[in-house]
C-alpha cells in the first residue's frame, strides 16, 4: 500500500505553540485526527495574522482549502504542548501548500509532519483567481 509522503523544508518561518486539550483527545485518548487539523488551522491563521492578512482577506482575495494530508509519527496527550512549525510552499497559479511540523518540545519527538493545500477566490464572485502577489515573498524556496 502506497503511504503519504510530504516532503518538508529545512527552514520554517514561522512557529507557534498549542496545547492539546482534554476535548483534542478521541477514544485512544490521544490527539484525534480532526483536532489535529484544528490545530493546523488555528497555525494557519496566526501565520497569516502575523503577516497582516486572515483567510477572508488574503490581498483581497479569500483562502479556502482544497485538500490535506497528515503523516503521523508520534501519540500527543492532553497537556502536552505542541509546537508548529509553518512554511508556504509549492506556488502555482491559483494556490499554494501550507506544510506544517508538529513538535513536542518537551522530549523532541517529532508528533506529525502536515500539509494543506489552499486556493484563492475572489470574494464577490466565488471563483477562483490568481495566487496573491504578497504571498509570493512568503515562499520558502525549494531545498530551504
Amino acid at each position: 500500500m502506497a503511504r503519504v509522503r510530504i516532503d518538508l523544508p529545512e527552514l520554517f518561518p514561522f512557529s507557534t505553540a498549542l496545547e492539546v486539550r482534554v476535548t483534542d483527545l478521541n477514544y485512544g485518548n490521544h490527539l484525534a485526527n480532526d483536532a489535529l487539523l484544528a490545530l493546523l488551522h488555528e497555525a494557519r491563521v496566526r501565520f497569516l495574522r502575523a503577516h497582516g492578512m486572515h483567510e477572508g482577506d488574503v490581498g483581497g482575495t479569500v483562502l479556502i482549502m482544497n485538500d490535506a494530508a497528515v503523516v503521523y509519527r508520534a501519540e500527543a496527550f492532553a497537556g502536552d504542548q505542541l509546537r508548529i512549525d509553518v512554511a508556504l510552499v509549492d506556488p502555482s497559479r491559483v494556490g499554494c501548500d501550507f506544510v506544517y511540523r508538529v513538535s513536542r518540545p518537551s522530549d523532541g519527538k517529532l508528533v506529525a509532519e502536515a500539509k494543506t493545500g489552499v486556493v484563492f477566490l475572489d470574494p464577490v464572485s466565488r471563483r477562483v483567481v490568481k495566487l496573491p502577489a504578497g504571498l509570493l515573498s512568503l515562499m520558502t524556496p525549494a531545498g530551504a
